[in-house]
């Protein structure tokens, strides 16, 4: 077999190995060469059992608590707190699991939730009274605040270019969660009663926990925990299962490169300054760097980054548009049954047997749940066309005009088409918004950044129905209404002052912006 010759002197081969040594890729970079293939699907398909679980558990509040009122004799703020207390628990494991993915990586974030969801929900249906219900489902809460931690876990897998694109169908796995769980709830309830809808409900956190064990943690997080060798395993691994090449060269962090740069300025003034190499500058701010990152007691070093003056501004407004978010989307799940019902009362109608109520609730809360399917269509057209701000502004304020009609009692087919039309805009926006949070963070605080979001929306869903629903109750529609139409109006104006649009930008993995 005859060798190729060699160039004079042999210089050539030295030079393309100093070249190829000397070349470096980002994981965003590797995520371009791979594309979305087979293992993003992966990806996908076990972050989505996550939120076709979460989308249950929360569905089920729907169902639940009318069933566990007659037959505990429960008053009627007894059994709006079985629902506010999940969000309570909720406002509590979004922090909690934002900042423990943060530190200890999303697979751990992701495990704990499965466990603690699945464990309560499957007790909860054993529930030998009110107190260890509420308990119980608190801790449901708990776990369903971890929601947030999977899909930035699966966005850190999705190249920049088709990020909002696949973001939005992830979100669909809630749609398809809260068909099912109406679906389940029709079949179930009538016939076995609200404690096997519980149990039957926890079965998809389970799965979640059977296949935890083949999942591998993000690449972009451990290239910032500098845990460069596990990173380019994982992203060998989706080279291999995708059927593409490796970038050449070494990988890199985004903050690698950003320290390289602050260091080699450090040496160029150092230099300058006292004529010496600024090895020992170099070598303090290293140690600072490790100090800093070694020091987040609670999460409260995460926290203050995230209102810090480069992120103030996003964090506030984010806060205002998961609050108002969370609160019309909730609100109008429960408007759904409570409307037609306080209109009954409040006209002074005659009052239907409670199989009839059970039935007629089934019914509009699973014809309701397919307002969220052309809400993904219509957020999948538009969040990679016209942007996350614009989107987001167009659903929102589109959604005061579907509300305006009940502002005063109306038929029933006015009122089905408007909470039909609302819940469409209001899911869009939500699903928008859940790309939107994750994109504007560093690595470094995305996970606590979106679970402190979502806990202030979670402060939202606690307070809706104690506040909005209570209004409906008490034959105060107009003020009911009026009060959703001002909060989803703040929400778009929160929306149109976002510091910034991140359509088709790179995720960030630096402390700025």
């Amino acid at each position: 077999m005859n060798k190729p010759a060699s160039p004079p002197g042999g210089r050539l081969p030295v030079e393309m190995m100093e070249d190829e040594q000397s070349a470096t890729y980002t994981v965003d970079d590797a995520l371009l060469s791979s594309g979305f293939g087979r293992y993003q699907v992966l990806i996908l398909s076990y972050a989505g059992v996550a939120l076709i679980s979460e989308a249950m558990e929360m569905m089920l509040l729907s169902f639940v608590g009318p069933s566990v009122q007659l037959e505990w004799n429960l008053t009627a703020h007894q059994e709006s707190m079985i629902t506010s207390v999940v969000f309570v628990g909720e406002l509590i494991g979004a922090y909690s699991w934002g900042v423990i993915s943060d530190h200890y990586g999303r697979r751990q974030g992701f495990l704990f939730t499965a466990i603690v969801m699945s464990g309560a929900g499957l007790l909860s249906s054993f529930a030998p009274n009110y107190a260890s219900l509420m308990a119980l489902r608190f801790l449901v809460g708990v776990g369903l605040g971890g929601g947030p931690v999977l899909s930035s876990w699966f966005l850190e897998f999705v190249p920049a270019p088709s990020r909002g694109r696949w973001m939005v169908i992830f979100s669909t796995f809630w749609t398809v969660g809260t068909i099912f769980e109406a679906s389940l709830a029709w079949a179930v309830m009538p016939r076995f009663g609200w404690r096997w809808l519980l149990a039957l409900s926890s079965v998809p956190s389970f799965v979640l926990l059977l296949f935890y064990v083949i999942t591998p943690e993000s690449p972009r997080f451990l290239c910032m925990k500098g845990r460069i060798p596990e990173a380019v395993d994982v992203l060998e691994k989706m080279a291999r299962l995708n059927n593409v090449p490796m970038p050449s060269g070494r990988l890199v962090s985004d903050k690698n490169i950003e320290l390289d740069e602050v260091s080699e300025s450090a040496t160029l003034l150092a230099s300058v300054a006292s004529g010496s190499d600024g090895g020992g500058k170099e070598e303090e701010e290293n140690d600072n760097i490790k100090e800093d990152e070694g020091s987040n007691f609670g999460g409260i070093k995460s926290v203050s980054k995230l209102l810090s003056p480069k992120l103030f501004r996003a964090t506030v407004l984010l806060w205002l548009a998961f609050f108002g978010n969370a609160f019309s989307y909730y609100g109008i799940v429960l408007l759904t049954s409570e409307l037609s019902n306080g209109n009954r009362i409040c006209a002074k109608e005659e009052v239907e047997s409670v199989h009839s109520n059970e039935s007629s609730l089934y019914k509009n809360v699973f014809i309701s749940s397919f307002a969220e399917i052309p809400g993904s269509v219509a957020s999948a057209m538009m969040v990679d066309r016209v942007g996350r701000k614009l989107s987001m502004a167009s659903m929102l304020f589109t959604a005061c005009v579907f509300l305006f009609p009940l502002v005063f009692s109306q038929a029933d087919i006015i009122t089905g088409i408007s909470l039909f039309g609302a819940r469409l805009c209001i899911s869009a926006s939500l699903s928008i918004l859940y790309i939107y949070a994750p994109e504007i963070y560093p690595t470094s605080v995305r996970t606590t950044g979106i679970g402190v979001a979502s806990s202030v929306g979670r402060i939202g869903g606690i307070l809706c129905p104690l506040v909005a629903v209570a209004l409906v109750h008490n034959c105060q529609q107009t003020a009911a209404i009026l009060l959703f139409e001002l909060v989803v109006f703040l929400s778009g104006m929160a929306v149109m002052f976002f510091p910034f649009e991140t359509k088709g930008s790179r995720l960030n993995d630096t402390e700025g912006i």
